[in-house]
C-alpha cells in the first residue's frame, strides 16, 4: 500500500500522485501540520520530517508530509515531532511572499519529497 502524502502544494498533488496516495488541501502550512498531528492521534505515522528543508516556515506557504498508509498504533515520537512543529511554527512572524516566488516554492517542496521515495 502507498504511503500517504498531505499537501497543500498543487504541483505535488498532481506530480506525486502516481507514487503516493495524495490528499491535497488548499488549507495553510499550520492547518497542514494540524491535520497531519490528527493523522498521528489516529495512529499513523510520520515518514518526513514536517520541517524538512532549508525553507523557513513562514517563509513558504506550502507544506507536503508524508505519513504511514495505516494506522498501527500511537507512535510517541512522531507525536513529538508534529508537535514540536507546530510550536516552532507558531515562532516565527508572517512574512508578505512574492506572487513571483510561488511557483519556485512550490517546485523546492515537491522536490524535497521526490528525493524521499527511494527511502519509502
Amino acid at each position: 500500500m502507498k504511503a500517504k502524502l498531505i499537501t497543500n502544494n498543487p504541483v505535488a498533488k498532481n506530480r506525486l500522485s502516481g507514487t503516493f496516495d495524495v490528499e491535497y488541501h488548499d488549507i495553510s502550512y499550520l492547518d497542514i501540520l494540524i491535520l497531519v498531528r490528527n493523522y498521528i492521534h489516529k495512529g499513523h505515522t510520520l515518514l518526513t520530517h514536517p520541517l524538512s528543508g532549508s525553507v523557513k516556515p513562514k517563509e513558504t506557504p506550502y507544506k507536503s508530509i508524508v505519513i504511514s498508509s495505516n494506522a498501527s498504533g500511537l507512535d510517541i515520537q512522531s507525536v513529538s515531532i508534529i508537535e514540536e512543529s507546530i510550536a516552532c511554527v507558531g515562532r516565527f512572524t508572517d512574512r508578505k511572499i512574492p506572487e513571483s516566488a510561488l511557483k519556485d516554492l512550490m517546485e523546492i517542496d515537491c522536490n524535497l519529497i521526490e528525493s524521499t521515495k527511494k527511502y519509502l
